[in-house]
């Protein structure tokens, strides 16, 4: 269960892992002049539905860009791991990898325990969605404790585009106290 649940409107915990191909990912830092960014945390290799999740963000990256939106992945996997499953994808957004138990922690994730060596050899996230908007605060999140529910990328999209008209003036929702 997670320790802490971030909360909308809250700042966004920034941190580093290992980027795929090389060098290392700012995680919650857009990048290539995008002043939004949307973090995909993902199982991992064993997960198919992550693998399909993955080639949508890939098919929609275009649609992300026009509205501003730097889109990253990042899971718990190993480097070999990302890139078995990363060779059919081709991703055109950086993935991180080696995420921490720590840093699955900070952004208050669901953490699952392998059923078998055959499925991987370390604890991972379940899936969870973030858009930080330019203020660097959580605009949209989505976490789950399941590979089968996540948020539809389209429906994000489309609400990322509302949110980012001005002429909506569409506040941060969920932050009641």
């Amino acid at each position: 269960m997670p320790e802490m649940k971030l909360a909308a409107g809250a700042a966004f915990p920034n941190f580093d892992v290992p980027q795929f191909g090389g060098g290392t990912l700012q995680v919650g830092v857009p990048t290539g002049g995008h002043d939004w960014q949307m973090v995909v945390v993902y199982r991992g290799k064993h997960c198919p539905i992550c693998t399909r999740y993955l080639t949508t963000i890939n098919d929609l990256l275009a649609d992300f860009h026009a509205q501003g939106v730097d889109v990253v992945a990042v899971s718990a996997d190993s480097a070999e791991q990302v890139e078995t499953q990363l060779t059919d994808i081709s991703p055109a957004f950086p993935v991180g990898y080696g995420m921490s138990i720590e840093q699955m922690r900070d952004l208050g994730l669901y953490i699952s325990t392998p059923r078998s060596d055959a499925e991987t050899d370390h604890p991972f996230p379940e899936p969870g969605l973030f858009v930080i908007n330019g203020a660097g605060q959580i605009q949209i999140l989505d976490i789950s404790n399941a590979p089968f529910a996540r948020p539809d990328l389209n429906v994000v999209l489309g609400g990322i585009k509302f949110v980012r008209n001005p002429d909506n003036n569409y506040p941060i929702r969920g932050t009641y106290a």
